[in-house]
């Protein structure tokens, strides 16, 4: 045998072993796979938005969605959906929901809504294949770093979603969160609801505590619950009701987290509070 073939071969065979011994690989593999996996697939779907839409249209999003929703099962995880009759809103609305990885696309993409994009941070615009399929599909790209950008770009994405009928997917709590409870909420999405006056329908993610634990290199098998509660009137509100609002949804969401997540992580120990 050929010295060459020596690597390769020792690597195929020590695969296996460490897919069963070593936690930390499978940790590292399957974060490796699934941004591997998402590249090519937007590889695979640039091409077809181009041909579907000759450019730059929220209706993208149905490529991204049939294209992406396989995933779960390669990552060993499975999906479970409540309240879905709360997405049956007529007309442009907001979608709020907690943010906790890149693993949230699997979930949104699970349920999103026809006319659905989202408003993502700058810098995913610049992610290769994925960053280029974002932007065929509507996806509003926001500098967090500035404030008065993203307050423009909030004014313009309403004034849109109104004359489009769109809706528009957003994290309130504008970065990760992995610490078992919701961050405090930015105002954004609330501004953006009440300008437009239009609903709020908040999502609600189960903690992944269970399943995926980044610090503690783990990335196991699971179960993704997400809860879709009643839509959250805007009519007749002002930016003074803004702070209410917020403070409201986050503790309607609050409320829903911790029990659809306690009742898959009561068997690997409490929640941190």
């Amino acid at each position: 045998m050929d010295m060459w073939m020596m690597p390769p071969l020792l690597l195929l065979l020590l695969f296996p072993l460490l897919m069963w011994t070593s936690s930390t690989f499978v940790f590292y593999f399957k974060n490796f796979f699934y941004v591997a996996w998402m590249m090519f697939l937007a590889l695979l779907g640039i091409p077809i938005c181009l041909l579907k839409s000759g450019g730059r249209d929220v209706e993208n999003m149905r490529v991204i969605r049939a294209m992406v929703r396989h995933v779960k099962y390669l990552l060993g995880l499975r999906i479970e959906v409540s309240g879905w009759e709360h997405l049956q809103t007529e007309g442009p609305y907001v979608i709020i929901s907690n943010h906790q990885s890149s693993l949230d696309v699997l979930g949104m993409m699970e349920i999103l809504p026809d006319r659905c994009t989202t408003i993502a941070k700058k810098e995913l615009v610049y992610a290769g294949t994925v960053g280029l399929i974002c932007w065929l599909s509507g996806i509003v790209f926001i500098n967090r770093k500035k404030t008065s950008d993203a307050k423009s770009v909030m004014a313009d994405a309403a004034k849109t979603m109104l004359d489009e009928q769109l809706i528009l997917w957003v994290f309130p709590e504008g970065t990760r969160n992995q610490n078992g409870d919701l961050l405090p909420f930015k105002k954004g999405a609330f501004h953006l609801a009440v300008q437009a006056q239009v609903p709020i329908v908040p999502v609600v993610f189960s903690s992944y505590s269970s399943f995926y634990l980044r610090k503690e290199k783990q990335f196991k098998s699971g179960t993704i619950r997400l809860k879709i509660l009643p839509k959250i009137e805007t009519k007749g509100m002002t930016s003074e009701d803004v702070s209410s609002l917020s403070d409201q949804s986050h503790n309607l969401m609050r409320t829903a987290f911790l029990e659809i997540s306690g009742s898959i992580t009561q068997s690997n120990g409490p929640l941190k509070h």
